[in-house]
């Protein structure tokens, strides 16, 4: 059936927490209470990756997007647009001094990225096979099982220069033809879909918007290598993308796309999902296979390495979510085509989540060597609230804080790692003058302390070490010798730990260390968090010369601290405050100070 409109409403885990499903049915709702049914297409797709604005709504063929959508808005863009043929301009996405934009590529926050694992992110349905068919979806599998040999995909892999996504950068086709190359009577394939860095969610996103990517490549790997039985690790927090999976494969099943036979081929390859329970050293392969095969997920010694002795101590190939959706538009494009994105030894696009305190967070795809500043303050529109930008941490709590001076830096493997940093996964959190990089240090760490599996010791007691100072620090009982100290244990862990939960854990504290070693001094020998984020050094008092003795400060205080008669200046008890704030927040006549 033809239609004279199609809009496409976001179904992402960002814009469906904002009501984005009651969006959608009250969209269809509207249509057919106007009797429009027959003139619009609705459709629930995946992240469009502006997630500042979602949710969501774009209109076809009219290019409208809407953003910050509400429930109640449907009847307005059914009503106006549908029936009679005119845009409802207070939902339209305006940049700041600009015009409607003609296509939704020519907004700011789309304009330098490239859409290669996003391709049909926000696009199409990702519970329809047949939209994903309609988009070249599985002409990947049919090229590789019909034109192509098993040397011949991996050619493409290599010229591609497609490196792992999920932190490591290890040539991919490397590890496919490490796996193809040994004898065995099983071998197996294994999606990574264990994301669990803080502020991260693009393999998420991902599977919730083209889950059918992620099996296609998958089997292409499984008839490339010799496997039969792929599996996805996915860990259980993400009930919709694993909804989708299981829809997915469903469809593929239907489709003759997976089982027995695939396309009349003579080739078997089937797919399972296993969830994990969120243990973040599990997105380690080997941490990862032993939770798969049911035992404590914990790391062992490489080598030997999963290529040869993975899944069961069968030869396994395992990659991330991102790395796999590369995969069908290589072999569709060629390997020359995606060679020629990117930088020399980084190729092709890289997903970030922007988080933090960047005016448009949300998910980018941009090509290696985009550089940082072309990140944050042109797609991501700068520093929220006019405030000045301190750092951006990139590779989660494995990646080191990069500052103003690093803005110019290309993104790619090797270049961020040379800086102190590392592309991790691709979260990509931005900090303003407000943050307190001791504290964020401190954080982090905290982190992976609840996260180490215990199993080696410079990981198990470094973390917990670090973590103490760090505490000791921030809470204003640091001493001098204290730098040295974690610049020491961190260092040993990044030597001694077993894998890469403690060979990077302490990236976070050495970096703040070396590019804001005078904030850690001003916290031991000040006694002073300039950011004012570490409560204990925090100190408020009353200036007697302009408070007016109105009470009001007293009455909020939750401690009761502040004492004083009426029309008399106040005063704070020192040993009772709890250094909440509500006193400067409510007091009218700025006689609060924050020292």
């Amino acid at each position: 059936m033809a239609y004279n409109h199609y809009i496409l409403c976001c179904g992402g885990t960002g814009c469906e927490s904002g009501k984005g499903d009651e969006i959608y049915r009250n969209l269809i709702a509207e249509a057919e209470k106007l009797g429009v049914k027959s003139q619009v297409q609705i459709v629930k797709t995946g992240c469009f990756g502006f997630c500042e604005q979602g949710p969501i709504v774009k209109v076809l063929p009219e290019e409208s997007f809407y953003v910050l959508v509400k429930p109640e808005d449907a009847h307005e863009i059914i009503a106006e647009q549908i029936v009679k043929g005119r845009e409802v301009p207070r939902l339209l996405y305006k940049e700041a001094g600009q015009k409607r934009h003609d296509a939704v590529e020519d907004i700011g926050f789309y304009q330098k990225q490239i859409r290669v694992v996003l391709r049909n992110c926000g696009v199409i349905n990702p519970e329809s096979i047949d939209e994903y068919i309609a988009r070249d979806g599985y002409a990947a599998l049919e090229k590789a099982l019909f034109n192509l040999t098993p040397e011949q995909v991996i050619e493409e892999l290599k010229v591609a220069g497609l490196r792992g996504r999920g932190g490591a950068g290890f040539p991919t086709w490397i590890k496919w033809n490490s796996t193809k190359g040994v004898q065995s009577d099983q071998k197996f394939v294994v999606c990574n879909a264990d994301e669990g860095d803080p502020g991260a969610y693009m393999d998420r996103s991902t599977i919730e918007g083209d889950p059918h990517s992620v099996l296609e490549a998958m089997t292409i790997c499984g008839h490339t290598v010799g496997a039969n039985q792929g599996y996805i690790y996915i860990r259980a927090e993400y009930p919709l993308a694993v909804h989708r999976l299981e829809i997915a494969i469903q469809q593929a099943k239907d489709y003759g796309l997976l089982g027995k036979n695939i396309l009349g081929s003579e080739f078997d390859f089937d797919i399972e999902i296993r969830l994990g329970a969120g243990a973040f050293v599990c997105g380690e392969e080997t941490a990862l296979i032993k939770s798969l095969e049911g035992q404590r997920g914990m790391p062992i010694p490489k080598p030997p390495f999963p290529a040869y002795d993975g899944l069961w101590h069968k030869p396994t190939v395992i990659n991330n979510v991102e790395t796999w959706a590369n995969v069908p538009v290589i072999l569709i494009k060629g390997g020359a085509w995606f060679a020629s994105i990117g930088t020399e030894k980084s190729k092709g696009t890289k997903v970030f989540a922007l988080t933090g305190k960047v005016k448009n967070s949300g998910l980018v795809e941009v090509p290696m060597g985009t550089t940082l500043r072309e990140i944050i303050f042109e797609i991501g529109g700068g520093i929220k609230g006019g405030k000045k930008f301190k750092g951006v941490q990139t590779g989660g709590p494995s990646g080191g804080i990069l500052t103003e001076k690093s803005l110019d830096l290309p993104i790619d493997f090797d270049t961020l790692t040379a800086n102190g940093s590392m592309m991790g996964s691709g979260g990509m959190i931005v900090m303003d003058e407000d943050d307190c990089v001791v504290d964020v240090a401190r954080f982090y760490m905290e982190f992976c302390v609840d996260e180490s599996c215990g199993k080696c010791s410079p990981c198990r007691i470094g973390t917990t070490q670090i973590l103490n100072l760090l505490d000791k620090i921030t809470s204003g009982k640091g001493e001098e010798e204290d730098i040295g100290k974690l610049e020491t244990i961190g260092k040993a862990m990044t030597k001694a730990s077993l894998c890469m939960l403690g060979g990077s854990a302490a990236n976070p504290t050495l970096s703040t260390i070396k590019n804001f070693r005078d904030e850690y001094s001003e916290h031991i020998h000040a006694h002073i968090c300039r950011a004012g984020k570490c409560k204990a050094l925090l100190r408020y008092e009353i200036l007697a010369d302009k408070c007016k003795g109105c009470t009001l400060c007293a009455r909020k205080c939750p401690a009761n601290c502040i004492s004083g008669s009426l029309r008399q200046p106040h005063v704070i008890d020192q040993a009772k405050c709890l250094k909440c704030g509500e006193c400067i927040k409510n007091c009218r006549f700025n006689a609060i100070v924050r020292k």
